[in-house]
């Protein structure tokens, strides 16, 4: 009988510092393992604690809580080995490590403490851990298992490296990687490099679901010895993938690929000593040969849309609010909010509310209806008109021998903030605001106007992006009329704030805007490299002056979904008040 270990991923969805919860599932995920008779189950980084769990770190209340979680799910473990992400206090340095808890039988066995800690975009590790300094390797039913966390399994001479040499035949990496579009494919490609590299199974375990601005998108992968996708867990959804590793493979691949003979020793012993424990004996097992899990991979439109979908809902329902409130404008930002929030809350958890003013058209009330009839989600109609003319009437002594401007129109999107805040304050329901990152970028939003919410689903979706995601969610309804009126997405883009008002009156058209966004925001070119790939100088003058104008408004806006590889927010940390402003080539 060929040597082989049957593992189990088990892709879950903790919530931060929901220990007892986090807790419970991790025990009945265990069970389920063990009745499908895996050898080991591993789970996501720090999932006691759910992911990033932040300054809940510096608690010692909360470390003694995770002890206790500990204790009560090694008791579960009877007949079979696993991994389980926690953080681990470090005995005699007063310290705490991102580890993962090696556990058979009921008992802790041992800890492994992740090496490479991140401190770049959304990650601040270097703050809460102290980095670990062995690479070990574990012999479970005779085969020998290296752990890894995260980052450790991105470097190629990394802790993987040491793992082989000291014999590791399967390398199970545990993880809270977050969601950005198009990292899924990254990831896998990796994954695969690393696995061909050192001749060993690669199995990557990710967690599901949303936390604060962060969606983790599950998509767990296992790679054979020569790099194929041998198991695929599903895209943002829970999924135990068990899995039969064929060890003996591995001494076949190692014998073909010299390229591990010529490494430099001296290197892998920089990175760290390896140490061998034994776990459990090997047992012979007649089992039935567990079926393959390999789920389809996500287009990129789908997987931006299923994370915004996610992300919206974790965060309603983590934050415990039952219902949302969105305020419907008849413009395609709103009806992508609407259709997102019932995605994912249900149409009898979404309520709208239009607010027309005196210059909203007939048109956007009209399509707001439509889109509620679509949807089926109820509609309440608020004119604000009453507001509006006693705000003018309040403030025109004061206002008087001015021309009126800009602060005038924001009197409307306001008094729509206004009523959204007050009907949420009212029953409960949290608001979702409609902004896109084109428009916070340019600060083409209202202060405590249609800023004003506790969510923002498209808050890192371009405006362009918007539009994709409605056509393809509109494709996907089948025989039925679309979701989204086909004259929202002709109308030409308003905030219907002054009479024939067109986003375009005071911004480039979309197409051309946000690629100069992207380049300044997310990649840092300069006002020269943007003009030699061939953005029109005034646009692109007109962008860094606006970005970075708006900083004070982006720092005071709701959280939203992250989607890109860089996006506002924890992501992108600039100072409000700053003067530095790189001059502009005369060329």
């Amino acid at each position: 009988m060929q040597r082989s270990l049957r593992l189990a991923l088990a892709q879950f969805n903790p919530t931060v510092g929901d220990i007892p919860g986090n807790t419970a599932r991790i025990i009945e995920l265990v069970e389920d393992a063990r009745a499908r008779h895996a050898d080991v189950v591993a789970f996501p980084e720090l999932a006691v604690t759910g992911y990033p769990p932040e300054d809940l770190l510096f608690k010692p209340s909360f470390l003694s809580d995770c002890a206790v979680a500990m204790e009560r799910i090694a008791a579960a473990t009877r007949g079979i080995a696993a991994f389980v992400g926690c953080p681990d206090i470090i005995t005699g340095r007063n310290d705490v490590a991102n580890a993962a808890a090696i556990i058979n039988d009921g008992r802790i066995l041992d800890w492994y403490h992740k090496m490479y800690l991140p401190n770049y975009g959304v990650f601040d590790e270097d703050r809460y851990f102290r980095r670990g300094e062995e690479c070990p390797v574990y012999v479970i039913n005779g085969t020998s298992v290296g752990v890894g966390i995260c980052e450790d399994l991105w470097y190629p001479m990394g802790p993987i490296a040491v793992q082989r040499e000291a014999g590791a035949e399967v390398i199970v990496n545990i993880n809270a990687s977050p969601f950005h579009a198009g990292k899924a494919g990254q990831r896998e490609r990796m994954i695969a490099t690393r696995a061909a590299d050192h001749g060993v199974f690669v199995a990557y375990l990710n967690a599901v679901g949303g936390q604060d601005e962060l969606v983790f998108d599950g998509a767990s992968v296992i790679c054979s010895p020569d790099g194929a996708v041998i198991a695929r867990g599903p895209a943002f959804e829970d999924s135990l993938i068990v899995a039969d590793l064929n060890v003996e493979s591995v001494f076949r691949q190692r014998l073909r690929d010299p390229r591990a003979r010529k490494e430099n020793p001296q290197i892998l012993s920089e990175v760290g000593p390896a140490r061998v424990t034994k776990v459990s004996e090997n047992r012979l097992s007649d089992r039935p040969q567990a079926p393959p899990l390999l789920c389809r991979s996500l287009d990129d439109t789908e997987e931006v849309y299923q994370a915004l979908v996610v992300g919206t809902r974790d965060y309603v329902r983590k934050s415990g609010f039952g219902r949302a409130l969105i305020g419907l404008s008849g413009g395609i930002d709103s009806a992508l909010t609407a259709t997102v929030a019932v995605d994912a809350l249900g149409s009898e958890n979404v309520v709208g509310v239009t607010m027309p003013s005196r210059y909203s058209s007939e048109g956007s009330v009209a399509d707001s209806q439509e889109l509620a009839d679509n949807l089926g989600i109820s509609l309440w109609r608020i004119p604000i008109e009453p507001a509006h003319h006693a705000f003018t009437e309040m403030l025109a002594a004061h206002f008087a021998g001015t021309e009126a401007n800009v602060a005038e129109e924001n009197v409307q999107a306001r008094v729509r903030g206004n009523v959204l805040m007050t009907i949420s304050n009212k029953f409960g329901w949290l608001v979702l605001t409609t902004g896109n990152k084109s428009e916070m970028a340019m600060g083409y939003a209202t202060l405590y106007g249609d800023m004003a919410g506790g969510f923002a689903a498209l808050k890192d979706v371009p405006k362009t992006l918007v539009y994709e995601l409605c056509k393809w969610r509109n494709e996907r309804t089948g025989n039925r009329l679309p979701l989204i009126p086909q004259a929202v997405l002709d109308k030409p883009p308003s905030a219907e704030l002054r009479p024939d008002q067109t986003d375009q009156d005071t911004l480039p058209p979309y197409d051309l805007l946000d690629p100069i966004i992207r380049a300044y925001v997310e990649e840092d070119y300069g006002y020269a490299d943007m003009v030699a790939m061939g953005h029109r100088p005034e646009w692109v003058r007109q962008v860094i002056a606006a970005v970075d104008r708006n900083e004070y408004k982006r720092r005071q806006a709701p959280p939203g979904v992250k989607i890109t590889p860089r996006a506002f927010g924890k992501d992108r940390r600039l100072p409000i008040v700053n003067r530095y402003r790189p001059a502009p080539s005369k060329g």
